[in-house]
């Protein structure tokens, strides 16, 4: 069989699609969402990018083996250019939950309890060799399927060391790595083991293009390189010079399609949610967070604002409901299972304390509803987003877009607060009393305040949709 090179490549862990299987013996397709799926799907049918993903559950290792080469687009599914790896079980649980969520998002979000954890043993060190597995079997594939002179665009802390592997195979290709995450500052990033941390960084200064949410986080990777390195780095002209090569920083600031969402927000099952909604609350003011119950969405010092709200101000009592919709994340994951249960906890004491018989003052739900969500953010008068650190956070640039009146209480540690602060009520996201006065802050604005600084939040939201997003990095690479 023919191959066809590719001009544009895209790897990441998670890829646009996923299959389960159906009753009938086959496999079913399920579209993904977020800002890359929607970035790539807008890139034109030209010349359309491959994306080179992980095959995650035993759906997707069924599809990919059926598969010539994984590419199942040549098998006939309906997903544009698309490989998926069937990488050996056992690799990927190692690589992508003890070292990509138990050691690399926890360094980067600043989570460990330090007198505890984390503790780098010889049982990590086996867990780091299948990290370095399963980035070799992403840049073997990769140096596979790429043209001469392709450009590839290796995504977040899964692939660090994607970049310097390829460019070992492929010299010739143009490679871009982009971090979704934060990135730690140098005294938290040496937590890792030395050589762990040299290699992390080494491994994306292979790429010609470094790419971050924030100057933030591309500062604090610079910062990294030099005190860990020892790197020669350009903080004006934003470039790092190690071994020789020098590594471009870029800051891209992931928006949102306005009008896309928009749409969607306005289908039938939104609809429905949203009366459902209404019939729950009635005309009481919302107060609304959508997040993923995972530790470093903070959303039990969340609910303990809304207690202390309640107990400071007694005069809301039946005129305020909060919406606190937190999702199953990872909860292959003990830590997570905890915090979910923390989550459960918290909602119930509120309860118990506050509620009467026709005022129901929070209402959690733990699984996922994207349509109730957006049913949500269209009713908000409040949306909370008071993470301990994101890279962005694009709850807080969704609910501007889809509630122009909306006030927006958000932590001073979410990538997004680079944008939106000026026109948010900022909060520091350990500070309970704070985030229980901001919320009340925020439930009493005036009208024409709320709609000025939603306006704004709008616009700053919408600066920078997933195409033009993809397109700039694309563009630092020609």
């Amino acid at each position: 069989m023919h191959r066809t090179m590719h001009t544009v490549l895209v790897a990441s862990n998670r890829g646009p699609v996923s299959f389960t299987p159906s009753a009938d013996g086959g496999l079913t397709m399920r579209r993904g969402g977020g800002g890359l799926v929607s970035g790539l799907s807008q890139l034109g049918d030209d010349d359309p990018p491959l994306w080179i993903c992980a095959a995650l559950t035993d759906g997707d290792r069924g599809a990919a083996r059926a598969a010539p080469g994984g590419r199942l687009d040549l098998a006939g599914h309906p997903t544009g250019p698309l490989r998926m790896l069937d990488i050996p079980p056992a690799t990927f649980h190692r690589a992508y939950n003890d070292v990509a969520n138990s050691t690399l998002w926890f360094v980067h979000h600043l989570l460990y309890d330090t007198p505890n954890t984390p503790s780098f043993g010889a049982r990590f060190r086996r867990e780091w060799e299948s990290y370095q597995d399963y980035n070799a079997m992403f840049a073997a594939a990769l140096a596979e399927e790429a043209a001469h002179g392709a450009r590839v665009l290796v995504q977040d802390y899964h692939l660090t060391l994607t970049p310097a592997m390829l460019r070992a195979l492929r010299p010739d290709l143009r490679v871009a790595h982009f971090s979704h995450t934060p990135w730690a500052p140098p005294e938290y990033f040496t937590l890792l083991p030395d050589d762990v941390a040299c290699e992390v960084l080494a491994g994306i200064l292979g790429a010609d293009h470094a790419g971050f949410l924030t100057a933030r986080w591309a500062n604090a990777f610079m910062d990294c390189c030099e005190a860990v390195l020892g790197a020669d780095v350009d903080r004006v002209a934003r470039t790092v010079r190690h071994e020789g090569r020098t590594t471009r920083i870029g800051v891209h600031p992931l928006g949102v399609d306005g009008g896309a969402l928009l749409a969607r927000a306005g289908e039938p099952d939104v609809e429905a949610r949203l009366h459902a909604i209404r019939e729950a609350v009635g005309d009481r003011r919302l107060i609304v967070r959508v997040d993923r119950t995972e530790p470093s969405k903070n959303i039990v010092r969340g609910l303990l604002a809304y207690r202390e709200f309640l107990h400071d101000h007694p005069e809301w009592h039946g005129r305020v409901v909060h919406l606190a919709f937190a999702y199953p994340s990872r909860h292959d994951l003990p830590e997570y299972r905890e915090y979910t249960a923390a989550v459960m906890r918290c909602a119930k004491q509120i309860e118990d304390e506050y509620a009467t018989e026709d005022w129901e003052p929070i209402i959690l739900d733990v699984h996922d509803d994207y349509p109730r969500s957006l049913a949500a953010y269209r009713l908000a008068d409040v949306l909370l987003v008071n993470p301990i650190r994101d890279g962005m956070n694009l709850v807080a640039k969704e609910g501007p877009i889809l509630s122009p009146r909306c006030v927006l209480v958000l932590s001073r540690e979410a990538g997004a607060a680079a944008e939106l602060g000026p026109d948010a009520i900022m909060v520091n996201p350990y500070d309970v009393s704070g985030t229980a006065a901001a919320l009340h802050e925020a439930l009493a604005m005036p009208e024409d305040e709320r709609l000025k600084r939603g306006r704004r939040l709008a616009a700053a939201a919408t600066a920078l949709p997933p195409r033009q997003w993809l397109a700039e990095q694309l563009a630092a690479l020609a």
